[in-house]
């Protein structure tokens, strides 16, 4: 059973104070613990999420294009980098799921946590208005924005991948599917990144295949990097 406490400490986190609580507990609730439940809340949270995303890159980086910005507002409002928020913030601690979730590890599992936090966003718009949401995800996100270097990011990691290994003179990476798991609608893929030329192997996963494919590829880039391989002549 989630405790009182753990939702007053995730409230303070997100920097709003629930004039309706039950708003932040449907929130949290996931379709397998109650039929009031996330789903629909997930829903207005997704653009509350990339609305404000969306502004604060534009706003930060006059000089990029629309390209260049749609590439790392996606690489921000990803599952990955959803549930990376949400474990930060402790949301899994939070959570209302039932039995089976429960026994399997839902409250850790990606696409929970990234759901739950949108669900967090849309409810703060229900119990206040959607400035004030906007201000919580601001609040998220600015550090994040701000650490952006856009000369690196503005590419995603498998072009930005691509574009080093050419440099290098080295073959283009393979990307395989090692495991598809999963229902449908919310589906979980593993995927493999091969650099067979110079040994280097990396692992992703995603809710979907080119998310696990981006997340690989930022793996591999990491160690191209870290190794920093002789450019071979002609």
């Amino acid at each position: 059973m989630t405790h009182p406490l753990n939702l007053d400490r995730l409230a303070r986190r997100l920097g709003h104070a629930f004039r309706q609580p039950q708003l932040l507990r449907q929130a949290l609730t996931h379709r397998s613990y109650s039929s009031t439940n996330n789903e629909r809340f997930e829903f207005i949270g997704d653009s509350i999420l990339n609305y404000t995303v969306a502004r604060m890159l534009y706003d930060q980086f006059g000089q990029l294009s629309e390209g260049e910005l749609s590439r790392l507002r996606a690489n921000l409002v990803n599952q990955a980098t959803l549930a990376d928020i949400a474990r930060e913030l402790n949301i899994g601690d939070c959570l209302f799921l039932g039995e089976g979730e429960l026994k399997s590890g839902g409250h850790d599992r990606a696409s929970i946590l990234a759901d739950a936090l949108e669900a967090l966003f849309a409810a703060v718009s229900f119990d206040v208005d959607f400035a004030q949401a906007e201000q919580v995800v601001r609040g998220l996100y600015a550090s994040r924005i701000a650490a952006i270097d856009p000369n690196k990011h503005a590419k995603d990691a498998k072009t930005r991948l691509q574009e080093a290994l050419q440099a290098k003179r080295y073959s283009l990476p393979r990307y395989t599917i090692l495991a598809q798991l999963g229902e449908a609608h919310e589906q979980s893929f593993r995927v493999a990144c091969d650099l067979a030329e110079i040994g280097i192997m990396t692992e992703g996963q995603g809710g979907s295949r080119r998310a696990a494919e981006q997340q690989a590829a930022e793996l591999a880039l990491s160690a191209l990097e870290a190794r920093q391989p002789a450019r071979r002549k002609p």
